[in-house]
């Protein structure tokens, strides 16, 4: 009888611990779900989207490395969040003190980009997974804001074709450490001009196969002024159509000696259309005067 009574204590425990089992269960397949309507279940109303929510891979194809990168904007902000495809914490942020006080509307944040010997993109694309990242704040006035991101492993093709006032320019040979660099000649009031192929297809051996769309280019050329003690940076976003920009001659003028001689270092960058990934190209060349 004493042997009866147990049994049936048992029993009961297991029935009364089953709805918390089955409980667990659902939340687990619907987890993906949930997120999103969270928030109005607890009265905290529909949340807010933030204006900007993106998350991207960037690979540097001349130096061999690949990292995340974020841009969050909207708000006034407190803190945010984000959570990877299977909602796991991935990052978050929490102003403090007087910057609290203020708020925060905008982030931008880049990864650590070991090259490619200290993490092989394999493991790389295996560490961020594909799929939608959502990312959670909470607004100056306590209110809830949300967004999401889909990341591929689809990168584009780095620009290919690059010359550089005529100078054909192989972004992958060139060792802009070494003194024999391409050298493009000009007159004193040339402009410099660089054009490059469309891109359209994916990386032929980095990350997954895939269609691609580009989105826009991205130049951006670098030279030290007066030796060392001012690096001058010209940049520009250009639409998708556009592959070829002509650097004007008195942005030039500023990188060269009394000689009409100077270095100048330079990134070719695309953004695909679909999951915002990036590829850079990046040189250098050397400017010489023209024989006149």
């Amino acid at each position: 009888m004493k042997h009866t009574r147990k049994k049936s204590n048992d029993m009961k425990r297991h029935m009364l611990l089953l709805p918390v089992f089955l409980v667990a269960v659902v939340a687990l397949i619907l987890g993906a779900a949930v997120p999103d309507s969270w928030a109005s279940g607890w009265g905290w109303g529909d949340p807010e989207e933030f204006e900007v929510a993106e998350l991207y891979f960037e690979l540097n194809d001349t130096d061999e490395d690949l990292g995340i990168h974020g841009k969050i904007d909207g708000g006034p902000w407190k803190s945010i969040w984000i959570k990877d495809p299977s909602y796991r914490s991935m990052m978050k942020v929490t102003a403090r003190g007087r910057l609290r006080q203020q708020a925060v509307t905008e982030l931008f944040f880049e990864s650590a980009e070991p090259t490619f010997d200290d993490l092989d993109p394999a493991d790389f694309f295996d560490r961020f997974p594909a799929g939608y990242y959502r990312i959670y704040g909470w607004s100056e006035e306590g209110k809830l804001l949300k967004g999401k991101s889909m990341i591929r492993h689809v990168m584009p093709a780095p620009p290919g074709g690059i010359e550089v006032s005529g100078e054909e320019i192989n972004h992958k040979e060139v060792d802009c450490d070494s003194e024999n660099l391409p050298e493009v000649e000009l007159g004193e009031d040339d402009d410099v001009i660089i054009s490059w192929d469309p891109v359209e297809d994916s990386h032929p051996t980095i990350g997954d196969e895939g269609d691609i769309e580009a989105a826009l280019y991205q130049v951006v050329i670098e030279m030290e002024v007066d030796g060392e003690d001012f690096e001058s940076v010209f940049s520009v976003d250009l639409p998708p159509t556009v592959t070829e920009m002509t650097i004007p001659a008195s942005f030039i003028n500023l990188g060269l000696d009394e000689d009409g001689e100077g270095e100048f270092k330079f990134e070719i960058l695309v953004k695909e259309e679909e999951g915002g990934n990036q590829t850079a190209a990046e040189s250098c060349f050397a400017v010489v005067p023209a024989d006149l």
